[in-house]
């Protein structure tokens, strides 16, 4: 049974896309001849008649210009000038390299100059000139066209605010349905004459010629409205079951394909009912402007109505992102459609309207009504969504019981609230236009808010499951990256954060659209405004500054991938002692990180001239503050390479005394007997006397000192040390264990005892198991102690009585 809905899904696709391939295939223009490449001056003369022609259109007094598509030119044009103002610069350049080249010309009395100089410095004057001047010219069109840009801006906000500011008679007077009363005759003319132009085309598309077409359409239409939805969205389910990890980001993502579901079946099937319609270019120029509209209303219906069955889910409450409760959703479920069918029986009387010229006071009457049913609907859900959680308030044991608003949800109510009564008093008081306006963007805010809420969700969820340190991805990250688990949560924190206000700033943007600030408009100002930024000579750029930033991150990124595979592939392959690898692999990742720095600095365009300042600045901070810590990295520096000391080694450093497990760019960090790290600055390192034990393959030396009593037999004491001390599987044979006396006094004798190992980390454990064994077999032997023992650990020193190891 799945696989025969598969099949059927999959033949549905398939028909339609056929359709549409046909439609493009028959309407596709004929490719225009490939045109040799314009000179710099012809693209100069295009971009200024294509200047003038928009101001000339402005200027023209006999119709109303349209100022959005004059204004879009005007911007192209700045564009493509600065573009080739961009691209003759290093032209520019070259050419001046070339005389600086050559030189001067020779002074007056010097001696002349080869022919042949002269005259290539010539013409490279003569090329400088004319490339200086286009450039001039280019940079000329592009403020021209700027302030043209910002004309036309000026004029679009002027004609918008006296459209809004328009107003006619309240619908409580008699004038106001006078008027549409003694336009309705010749209304209803042209409203059948569009009818039976309408009749005509279908009597076209019902021609033997086109009937296959219409009714394959037709049917391929009805298909996707009764089953396409509905196997769409089975199939999404299942394969959001089978590869989404369970959890926020299946529910996030099968809200998403809910939406996109409903766009995509019921708008592929208003297409397909516009092709079997106009399958052989039937459709007249109107009736065809007026088909696309119709398929365009027809996708934003379906969007909203798929958009707020995605957020209230119904069916499945499990899946439902925002805090609602179930009959709150269960008393919502119908104003999507609602509010998806307005928008398209409305839209469609927008564009009848436009096509047969409608009268100024029908228009008018029905643009109020429009608003009233708009915002009505709004209203009525507001109501219901206030009943539904007083309710639940009510029901609940204490408010805390029920889902929680956050702070944006209240402003919203209270915006929704102050536009649905301006729009009903606009509507009243006869500023329709006004009230026209506000309920159109109250259905346009609530569309880009629920689309940037799922959104939202949809991408956190996404990183969260990307970057979850305990996820599968996240687990391969930090393998291959080496990132600890907190890092990773910070970034799956700070990611989502700057995913969430980039959203956030161009849903912002797309809500201004209809006042003049559209996010072409906002982005045009920011680029404007950040073209003139500079910090010294260095000019400040977004598109730079972005370039740049990919430029650290990747070079972050391949120095921590070069590093890792050093530390854990490499080098351990290598006959190199575990220090020399730690050195070589610091050593590289700082020269990495100053080449990462030098390629972010050049993706900056920074030169010389631009960091003349900043090293200054460095100097005066190095000669007063950053002494010390230039000096700590120059002594790093040092210790990786000259190797006084290096990881793994025992040192000590005045009182401290412990193993070297870190040599960072600024400190050293030294781990003590009892496991805790002291951090120590890398110029102690050089510039004091440190003592390390292990260097050289040093060897352990266990000293014991046994004081016996003066008629002690000296010669059995010495045989019987030497046999434990020999015997001893942690002890050397070379250089051999020795047994010294070593003083005399009035009531005793001291043996000093001495056995090599073969590290000083061996010591201490090899001195314990010799002072167990020693004390047994003296108390065997019948040779008491005269008192404790002392016992030190020491290196070997190179001195006449011991020897050195």
């Amino acid at each position: 049974m799945s696989r025969l809905l598969r099949y059927t899904l999959l033949l549905l696709l398939a028909l339609g896309s056929l359709n549409l391939y046909a439609h493009a295939q028959s309407e596709a223009p004929a490719a225009a001849p490939a045109t040799a490449a314009t000179t710099p001056a012809q693209t100069l003369d295009q971009l200024g008649g294509q200047l003038d022609t928009v101001k000339d259109k402005l200027n023209d007094k006999n119709g109303e210009p349209p100022i959005a598509d004059l204004r879009q030119t005007a911007l192209d044009v700045q564009d493509q000038a600065s573009q080739l103002v961009a691209s003759l610069s290093p032209q520019m350049a070259a050419l001046q390299a070339q005389l600086n080249v050559l030189g001067p010309p020779p002074a007056k009395g010097a001696p002349a100059e080869a022919p042949e100089v002269t005259a290539q410095r010539r013409q490279l004057d003569k090329s400088k000139a004319a490339l200086d001047a286009q450039i001039k010219q280019a940079q000329l069109l592009s403020q021209d066209a700027l302030q043209l840009a910002e004309k036309l801006t000026g004029l679009r906000n002027d004609r918008f605010q006296a459209r809004i500011s328009s107003r006619t008679a309240t619908p409580f007077s008699a004038t106001f349905w006078a008027d549409p009363a003694r336009s309705f005759a010749d209304d209803w003319a042209r409203l059948k004459r569009l009818g039976t132009r309408c009749a005509d085309a279908w009597t076209d598309a019902w021609q033997p010629a086109n009937r296959t077409p219409l009714l394959a359409c037709l049917a391929a239409a009805a298909a996707l409205l009764l089953l396409g939805r509905w196997l769409l969205e089975w199939l999404l389910f299942h394969l959001a079951t089978r590869h989404v990890p369970d959890g926020r980001l299946r529910r996030s993502a099968m809200a998403t394909a809910v939406a996109l579901s409903a766009v995509f079946t019921t708008g592929l099937a208003a297409q397909l009912v516009y092709l079997g319609l106009d399958w052989n270019d039937i459709l007249d120029p109107d009736l065809d402007a007026l088909a696309r509209s119709a398929v365009q209303l027809v996708f934003f219906a379906a969007y909203v109505t798929g958009l707020g069955r995605a957020l209230l889910s119904v069916r499945r409450p499990s899946w439902r992102l925002p805090a609602l409760s179930d009959p709150t959703a269960r008393q919502l479920r119908r104003f999507p459609w609602l509010l998806g069918a307005s928008a398209v029986l409305f839209g469609l009387f927008e564009k009848i309207s436009r096509t047969i010229g409608t009268s100024l006071p029908a228009t008018v009457s029905m643009r109020g009504l429009m608003a009233l049913v708009i915002s009505g609907l709004i209203g009525m859900a507001m109501l219901r969504l206030r009943r539904a959680r007083g309710e639940l308030e009510a029901t609940a044991v204490t408010d805390a019981d029920g889902p929680s608003w956050p702070l944006w949800v209240g402003l919203l109510r209270s915006g929704a609230t102050i536009g649905m009564a301006i729009s009903w008093l606009g509507v009243a008081t006869g500023y329709i236009a006004l009230a026209f306006f506000v309920a159109v963007q109250m259905l346009w805010i609530g569309v880009i808010v629920a689309t940037s809420y799922l959104l939202i969700q949809l991408t956190g969820d996404l990183i969260h499951t990307l970057l979850l340190p305990h996820g599968r991805s996240g687990r391969r990250l930090q393998a291959t990256l080496g990132l600890a688990p907190h890092t990773m949560e910070q970034a799956t924190v700070l990611l989502a954060g700057v995913t969430r206000v980039i959203l956030i700033l161009l849903a912002m943007a797309t809500v201004l659209t209809p006042f003049g600030a559209g996010p072409a408009d906002l982005l045009a100002k920011a680029r404007q405004t950040f073209s003139t930024l500079t910090l010294g000579q260095l000019a400040i750029e977004p598109g730079t500054i972005v370039q740049a930033a990919l430029v650290l991150l990747v070079g972050i990124f391949l120095l921590r991938v070069l590093k890792r595979w050093l530390r854990e592939q490499l080098l351990p392959k290598s006959t190199m002692e575990a220090g020399m690898q730690d050195s070589i692999a610091t050593l590289l990742g700082y020269l990495g990180g100053l080449l990462v720095l030098v390629l972010t600095l050049a993706a900056l365009h920074v030169d010389l001239k631009s960091i003349t300042w900043i090293v200054s600045a460095l100097s005066v901070g190095i000669g007063f503050g950053l002494q010390a810590i230039v000096q700590n990295f120059v002594s790093g520096l040092i210790l990786l390479v000259e190797r006084p000391v290096k990881v793994g080694d025992w040192i000590g450093l005045g009182t401290l005394e412990g193993d070297i497990r870190r040599i960072n760019v600024r400190a050293t960090e030294i781990q003590l007997w009892d496991r805790s790290t002291v951090i120590v600055p890398n110029s102690q390192l050089i510039t004091e006397n440190v003592r390390n034990v292990t260097q050289s393959n040093a060897l352990g030396r266990a000293k014991i000192t046994l004081p016996m009593p003066l008629d002690t037999d000296a010669g059995k004491v010495r045989e019987l040390v030497l046999e434990v001390l020999c015997g001893h599987p942690g002890t050397l044979l070379t250089p051999a264990p020795y047994v010294l006396l070593e003083n005399l006094d009035a009531g005793s004798m001291t043996f000093n005892c001495v056995a090599y190992v073969g590290s000083p980390r061996d010591v201490a454990g090899v001195k314990s198991e010799l002072l167990f064994e020693l004390l047994e077999r003296l108390r065997a032997a019948r040779l008491p102690l005269v008192r404790a023992q002392l016992v030190r650990t020491l290196p070997p020193l190179p001195d006449n009585d011991e020897g050195g190891g």
